[in-house]
């Protein structure tokens, strides 16, 4: 709390508001004492009341002057706060418009949590930000983008625009303690190896700040793999072989590619996710669950995950017991009993 009001002081001694508050209070408390002093039967607590109500102009007129002394500073106080609203106003829209421009240039740092921050920008993270606003789940979710761009390049409300190369300091800007998930892209404008290179750099970054954090992280060569691994990145995808492999499947099983498309986007048709398994679950087979599941929410369980961001196992055995704190990876049109 005590850091939050220091740091709400130093915003009003920046912007140059603090002098002109203690302006207005010490026209606010003098005018309350003169009033009170002037006019019979006012006490301190009532002039108080009618110089903020002067001051403002918005005059309700229930406590009005009627000595010629009382008069005068009404009139003074009015003169006054026509002049002091103005600045007061012409200075919060000032300050409101240089907020917004810091926002959109990047320039701002920001005290959100549990949120996704994304490194570098590309045509793969406008993607990855559709998907996610494609998906109930993280349609509102806070997003911080880091990438050297000269401004915003969405508009998205829940979106904010960190500006600079991914370091510690950018990742302190967008507020990397508290932060649940950072996806780590390549950068587009250099060749692959260092590309590769600077992901793993990041990803070193990322996880001695935070190791808690889940990182995901996107390579090229599959020989950068290992590098990775040990970074402490928890989850790596290689896009040459992950288009290697639906390359190859579509070239033996025409349409695949459609499907998986379908199945990966959160945008149409049917979706693939995963749920934590229901405590009425635990201790079931996975074929019980399996049909209670498609019979119950026309969902289809086609794994099973050990805990969030665990080990998984496809098509598990029909005699595979359901355990506690095990995740179902399953295929619907929408996600049920997240």
């Amino acid at each position: 709390m005590g850091k939050k009001l220091l740091k709400f002081y130093r915003f009003l001694l920046r912007e140059n508001l603090l002098k002109l508050l203690a302006v207005i209070l010490v026209i606010i408390i003098c005018s309350g004492f003169l009033i009170a002093s002037f006019e019979p039967g006012v006490s301190f607590a009532s002039g108080l009341w009618w110089s903020v109500v002067t001051l403002t102009t918005v005059g309700y007129g229930d406590i009005s002057p009627s000595t010629f002394e009382g008069r005068v500073l009404a009139i003074i106080i009015m003169f006054f706060g026509i002049g002091l609203l103005g600045i007061l106003s012409a200075s919060l829209a000032t300050m409101l418009i240089s907020i917004r421009l810091r926002e959109h240039k990047g320039m701002g740092d920001y005290s959100v949590s549990d949120h996704i921050i994304i490194c570098e920008w590309n045509h793969r993270a406008k993607s990855i930000i559709n998907e996610l606003r494609s998906d109930p789940q993280t349609a509102t979710k806070p997003i911080v983008l880091i990438a050297d761009i000269e401004e915003k390049p969405v508009s998205d409300p829940d979106m904010l625009f960190v500006r600079g190369v991914v370091n510690e300091d950018t990742l302190e800007k967008a507020n990397l303690e508290t932060a649940a998930t950072v996806v780590i892209l390549g950068d587009d404008a250099v060749e692959v190896t260092a590309r590769d290179a600077k992901v793993v750099l990041t990803a070193l970054t990322v996880e001695s700040m935070n190791p808690d954090v889940y990182s995901v992280v996107e390579l090229v060569d599959k020989a950068n793999k290992h590098h990775c691994q040990r970074a402490h990145a928890d989850e790596i995808i290689v896009s040459s072989e992950l288009n290697s492999h639906l390359i190859a499947s579509a070239a033996s099983d025409h349409g695949i590619s459609n499907i998986i498309s379908e199945l990966l986007s959160s945008r149409y048709g049917n979706e693939l996710y995963s749920m934590p398994a229901p405590e009425e679950m635990t201790g079931e087979l996975f074929i019980d669950a399996f049909v209670k599941m498609k019979k119950e929410q026309n969902t289809t369980v086609f794994g099973i995950q050990k805990g969030r961001g665990g080990t998984f196992i496809s098509n598990p055995d029909a005699e595979y017991v359901i355990e506690q704190g095990d995740y179902l990876l399953v295929i619907s049109k929408d996600r049920k009993q997240r």
